[in-house]
C-alpha cells in the first residue's frame, strides 16, 4: 500500500479548468482506464512528463493548471532549505555553563541553546545515517502499519549529558535551562515546529495483545521523562475482532490514558501523545540525564523551563558541551521517505533564520528567492506552509517540473533523486509495485489530502499526487507529475486513500515503461 503523505481535515474543492493540453504521445489505454474508474468520476487528473535535458514534452494534461498537491509541496519547501543550509550542513547544539567554575562544582546554570535539530540524536544510526520506518511513527493516529525505529529517542541528550561530565562537571549549584530564542513558534505552520525537538515532541505508544482475550494488553512507551505518566485499560479481544484503541491526555499532556481493544495476535498497535511544552521536556530530559551519569543538579528536575534566568549572551560562557547532527541532506531524506510534516515546516523557520530573523514568515522570501534562481515560475506556486497542508497551497504540474529539473543540472542530482520515496523499495512507495518491472525506477514524493465528507459517510480526497523521476533508460531520468484532485472514495475507511494512492503509483509505472520502451 502507499501510505498517505499528508492529510487535512476538511475537503479542499479542486477548481474547474479549461481542457486539457494534448499529450504529444498516445496516453497508455491501461493509464486511461485508471482514470475512468467511478472513484475519478467528478475529479479532474493531471499529467506531466518532461525530458529535462532536451525539453521534450512527452505526456501533458493541463500542465499549467493549479492542482492541490498536497505533500508533493515538500519538493519546493525542502529544496529551499536545502540549498539555503547546504547538504553537508550539521546543526551543532551546544550547552553552555553559564556562571563560575569551582572545581567540579559548577556556581550557575547548564543552558542548552536550541538549534532547530529536527532528531536531536534519537534516530542518528551508528554509521551518521538517519534511520526512518516506511510509516512513520508521526502518523500513527491516522493510518495503520506505523512503527518504531530502533534508536534511542533521547540519545543526543544522554550524550550531552556525557559530555558534561567528562568537561569535569559533576554539580550544578544553579538550574538547566532550554533556550529556544532561535525562531518563535508560528502557529500557522501545523504541526508548529519548535527550536528543540525530541522524538518529534510525541511520547510513544506501543500496545501488544495480553495472554488470550480478556486479558490485559501490554503496554511499552518512550521516552520515560518526568512528569509524564502514561497508563492503559486497553483489553485483548479474540483474534479477528477490530482493534479500536483511544488516547486522551490531561490539559498539560503529562497524563496519558489508552482504551479500547487489540485482537489476539494482532501485531503492536503504535499510538502518540503529543509534548505539550517541549522546553520544560527537554529541560527535564537532560536533568535526568545528568543524573544517570553522575551529575547531580540542585534545581529540581520537573517544573517549567526558567527561560527568564537566560543570558543576553554567552559570551564568557564555555560550551561544556556540542551534539552534532547527521547532514541536512540525511534530514531531507527523512522528510521527503516518510514525508515527514513537522520537518518541512521546520525548513521554513530555518530559512528566516539564515537571515537573522526569529520570525518563520521571514523564510518565504528566502524561498520565494530560491524558486526564481531555479527558473521556477513562482507565479505558478502557492504556498502558506512547508509540508503541503495548508487550504491555499497550489502549484502546477509544470512548476513541479520545473524544480525537478533545476535538481537534475546540480552537483547533488542524484543525492536528491535518491532522497526521494523509490517505488517497490522504501518510503511511501515502498508497498506499490513490487514486483512490477518499474520497481526501483520511479522517484517520487508522494502527497495527499483527504477529510470526511459527513454529508455521503466517505472520505473526500482533494488530491492525491507524485511528482518526481522516471529512469528512462539506464542513467538519464524524465522528470513527471501524475495527480488528481476532487476524489471520493465509496466509503469512509481509510484504505479507500490508499488504493488512491496506488492508482498514482501505477499511473507512474506506466508512464516509466512505456517511456523505457520507446528508449
Amino acid at each position: 500500500m502507499l501510505a498517505v503523505g499528508a492529510v487535512v481535515a476538511g475537503l479542499v474543492q479542486a477548481t474547474p479548468s479549461p481542457s486539457p493540453s494534448p499529450s504529444p504521445h498516445r496516453l497508455d489505454p491501461r493509464i486511461a482506464a485508471i482514470m475512468r474508474k467511478p472513484t475519478y468520476g467528478h475529479a479532474q487528473w493531471g499529467l506531466f512528463q518532461q525530458n529535462p535535458g532536451s525539453g521534450e514534452v512527452v505526456q501533458s494534461r493541463y500542465p499549467d493548471q493549479f492542482f492541490i498537491p498536497g505533500s508533493s509541496a515538500k519538493l519546493f519547501s525542502v529544496s529551499g532549505t536545502w540549498h539555503s543550509l547546504g547538504s553537508d550542513y550539521r546543526f551543532i547544539t551546544p550547552v553552555h555553563a553559564v556562571g563560575h567554575r569551582s572545581g567540579p562544582t559548577l556556581n550557575g546554570d547548564l543552558d542548552l541553546v536550541a538549534q532547530g535539530d529536527l532528531t536531536l540524536g534519537g534516530r542518528t544510526r551508528r554509521d551518521g545515517t538517519v534511520a526512518f520506518t516506511n510509516v512513520d511513527h508521526t502518523y500513527a493516529n491516522d493510518f495503520p502499519g506505523a512503527t518504531l525505529t530502533a534508536q534511542d529517542p533521547l540519545a543526543g541528550i544522554d550524550q550531552l549529558a556525557r559530555q558534561v561530565r567528562d568537561a569535569g562537571i559533576t554539580r550544578v549549584e544553579g538550574d538547566v535551562v532550554v533556550d529556544a530564542r532561535l525562531f518563535r513558534p508560528d502557529s500557522t505552520l501545523r504541526p508548529t515546529p519548535k527550536p528543540l525537538i525530541i522524538n518529534d515532541n510525541l511520547i510513544d505508544l506501543l500496545t501488544s495483545p495480553g495472554a488470550g482475550p480478556g486479558s490485559p494488553a501490554r503496554l511499552e512507551w518512550r521516552p520515560k521523562v518526568a512528569p509524564y505518566r502514561v497508563t492503559s485499560t486497553v483489553r485483548t479481544v479474540a483474534a479477528g475482532r477490530p482493534t479500536s484503541i483511544h488516547v486522551n491526555a490531561s490539559p498539560d499532556g503529562t497524563r496519558i490514558r489508552l482504551s479500547g481493544t487489540i485482537a489476539a495476535g494482532s501485531a503492536p498497535a503504535l499510538r502518540v501523545a503529543p509534548v505539550k511544552d517541549p522546553n520544560a521536556f527537554g529541560r527535564t530530559a537532560l536533568i535526568e540525564a545528568l543524573k544517570r551519569v553522575g551529575v547531580e543538579v540542585r534545581a529540581g528536575a520537573t517544573g517549567p523551563n526558567p527561560d527568564y534566568r537566560l543570558p543576553a549572551s554567552y559570551r564568557g560562557a564555555p560550551a561544556v558541551a556540542r551534539y552534532s547532527s547527521p547532514t541536512y541532506a540525511q534530514y531531507a531524506q527523512l522528510i521527503f521517505k516518510v514525508s515527514h510534516n513537522l520537518g518541512a515546516n521546520l525548513g521554513i523557520c530555518l530559512m528566516a533564520t539564515r537571515t537573522g530573523s526569529s520570525n518563520c514568515q521571514d523564510g518565504f522570501p528566502v524561498l520565494a528567492q530560491f524558486l526564481d534562481d531555479a527558473k521556477v515560475d513562482r507565479q505558478a506556486v502557492q504556498l502558506a506552509d512547508g509540508r503541503g497542508g495548508n487550504p491555499v497551497d497550489r502549484t502546477t504540474p509544470r512548476a513541479l517540473a520545473q524544480m525537478l529539473t533545476y535538481w537534475q543540472h546540480t552537483s547533488q542530482a542524484e543525492r536528491f533523486r535518491r532522497s526521494l520515496p523509490i517505488l517497490g523499495v522504501d518510503g511511501t512507495l515502498a508497498g506499490a509495485c513490487r514486483d512490477c518491472p518499474s520497481r526501483g525506477k520511479v522517484f517520487a514524493k508522494t502527497g495527499t489530502v483527504a477529510g470526511g465528507d459527513a454529508l455521503n459517510d466517505r472520505l473526500a480526497v482533494g488530491a492525491e499526487t507524485a511528482a518526481g523521476y522516471l529512469e528512462t533508460h539506464k542513467g538519464h531520468f524524465d522528470v513527471f507529475f501524475v495527480g488528481v484532485n476532487g476524489a471520493s472514495t465509496s466509503g469512509a475507511d481509510v484504505s479507500g486513500v490508499l488504493e488512491m494512492g496506488n492508482d498514482v503509483a501505477d499511473i507512474a509505472a506506466r508512464l516509466q515503461q512505456d517511456a523505457a520502451g520507446r528508449g
